[in-house]
C-alpha cells in the first residue's frame, strides 16, 4: 500500500506526503480484512495475539523485577510466591468455559484474547511446571519451551495476519477506496 503510493510519487517531498495515506489505506486495509475474515481466523487471530502479548509482556516485567526496575514485584501470599502461571490457568480456563457456554460469536472471539493471554502466562513457565524447580531463568527454562512456542506464535500470527491483509486489501480494491496493485505475471519460457 505505501509502496502504490511511493511508486505514484518521484521525489522525496511527495513521497513523505504520501505516508500519512498511506498508512491510512494500511489501516483500513488491515481493518477490513479483520472484519471479512471468518469466525474461526478471527478466534485464532485473537488467540494468538493473546499469546504473544503477554508473553512479551510478561518477559519483559519479569526481567525488569529482576533487575529491580519498573513499577512491579513478586507477588507473595502468606510468605508464598505466586508464579504467574497461576493467574494464566485461572484466566485461561475461566475465558475457555465463559465461550463454551456462550452463543454469542462476538463474544467467543472476544474471549479468544484472554484466553490467549492466560496461556501466554503459563507457558512462559511451562519449564517450571514441567520439572517443578525454578529453572526460569537457566538455560533449559529460557532455551526449551519458551523459544518453540514463542517462533510458533510468531509464525502463526504473521500468517493469519497476512491472510487478512490480502482480503481486506482486496476488498478495498474493489470499492475502489485503494488504487489496484500492478500484478506482474512471470511466465516460464518468455523473457521478463
Amino acid at each position: 500500500m505505501l509502496a502504490r503510493r511511493a511508486s505514484e510519487a518521484h521525489d522525496p517531498e511527495a513521497l513523505l506526503e504520501s505516508a500519512p495515506a498511506a498508512a491510512a489505506d494500511t489501516v483500513g486495509v488491515a481493518v477490513r480484512g479483520y472484519e471479512e475474515a471468518p469466525r474461526y481466523e478471527t478466534v485464532l487471530f485473537n488467540l494468538l495475539a493473546g499469546f504473544l502479548g503477554s508473553f512479551a509482556t510478561v518477559r519483559l516485567s519479569t526481567w525488569a523485577i529482576r533487575d529491580g526496575r519498573g513499577p512491579f514485584r513478586n507477588v507473595s501470599i502468606g510468605g508464598r510466591h505466586i508464579h504467574h502461571f497461576v493467574p494464566g490457568i485461572v484466566l485461561g480456563f475461566g475465558s475457555g468455559t465463559a465461550a463454551l457456554l456462550t452463543d454469542n460469536d462476538k463474544l467467543e472471539q472476544q474471549l479468544a484474547i484472554p484466553m490467549g493471554v492466560g496461556f501466554g502466562l503459563t507457558f512462559d513457565e511451562a519449564a517450571l511446571l514441567l520439572d517443578l524447580r525454578d529453572v526460569y531463568w537457566s538455560r533449559e527454562g529460557l532455551l526449551s519451551v519458551q523459544l518453540s512456542l514463542g517462533a510458533t506464535a510468531i509464525l502463526s500470527i504473521a500468517i493469519l495476519t497476512l491472510r487478512m491483509l490480502r482480503r481486506g486489501e482486496a476488498r478495498q480494491e474493489q470499492e475502489g477506496l485503494i488504487p489496484p496493485a500492478h500484478h506482474h505475471q512471470l511466465s516460464f519460457g518468455t523473457p521478463a
